[in-house]
């Protein structure tokens, strides 16, 4: 599939701001054969005072800036032709939880897909008991970790109920859980502590959704806003695997993977600091459509 992609993220200050720097994470990633990016430009307005592009440690595209005038907003353009792949038909070559948990213990890589980054706590995301038990209850004795992780993300989406009013970008886990109501970052992120509870290396993974649906298709929640899903490792046969469970499908090639990360903070789509006093809005639109 071929898509043309717009995002526009706009801040608007109460007063104006300077010394400004942020890290930006919009631009679909490359990486053969799934994914490549044909063509692409990222504006930022006003025109920073410093600006460089660069790959972080996880291989996700990132452009930093810095504004050191006053400046009463800050938007972000992105527009970009992507090319994906379709994963064709899945085959589960996974092993049980068991051989999961020793295969990870002789693996003694550390590079940027070792699952080994992906298994224990990170800064947005501890282990929590509440969530590890509703993933150990969704647990049957003859799955594989493949299944396992499906069964998990579909028991989430039919658990949790999709509301965009109901938790901001900084709501703990455990709180969207209790709720029962969340955004897709939270729904990812419950799930990806309830897959490490179990052993399973679970990564989170922003992006976007295809906004018009196929023909005859429903429409995908989160097709409006950058989207978030899991990655999860089941074994060296089978690799990662990715699930959406805010839409209770595996990732397909409506999916435009954006970056990697052990957590929303690894791929915010903005992140930085500035100098101003009073608050600031900030809105949020994306356009994904196939290319004509």
């Amino acid at each position: 599939m071929l898509y043309d992609v717009r995002l526009n993220i706009t801040h608007v200050y109460e007063t104006p701001a300077a010394a400004s720097r942020h890290m930006i994470r919009v631009l679909p990633k490359t990486f053969a054969p799934r994914q490549r990016v044909n063509a692409h430009l990222v504006e930022i307005l006003p025109g920073p005072s410093e600006r460089s592009e660069l790959r972080d440690f996880f291989g996700n595209t990132a452009t930093s800036v810095a504004h050191f005038a006053p400046h009463s907003r800050m938007e972000i353009r992105m527009a970009c032709r992507v090319e994906v792949q379709d994963p064709g038909a899945f085959i589960d070559l996974s092993p049980d939880l068991n051989a999961i948990r020793t295969e990870i213990a002789q693996r003694r890589d550390l590079g940027p897909n070792s699952p080994m980054h992906y298994l224990g706590p990170s800064p947005r995301l501890t282990p929590n008991s509440e969530i590890s038990a509703f993933a150990a209850g969704q647990v049957l004795s003859s799955d594989s970790a493949a299944s396992t992780a499906v069964r998990l993300g579909r028991a989430l989406h039919d658990e949790i109920t999709f509301d965009a009013t109901a938790t901001t970008v900084d709501t703990d886990p455990l709180e969207a859980f209790r709720l029962r109501r969340g955004v897709c970052q939270d729904i990812s992120h419950i799930m990806i502590i309830g897959l490490r509870s179990l052993g399973i290396p679970a990564a989170y993974v922003s992006g976007y959704l295809r906004t018009l649906p196929p023909e005859g298709g429903v429409r995908l929640e989160g097709a409006d806003a950058m989207h978030a899903w899991v990655s999860a490792w089941c074994g060296a046969n089978q690799g990662w695997i990715e699930y959406d469970p805010t839409n209770a499908t595996l990732v397909g090639a409506d999916h435009i993977v954006v970056g990697y990360g052990r957590d929303y903070g690894d791929v915010s789509p903005v992140i930085g600091h500035l100098r101003a006093s009073g608050g600031q809005r900030s809105s949020q639109s994306v356009d994904v459509a196939p290319a004509h």
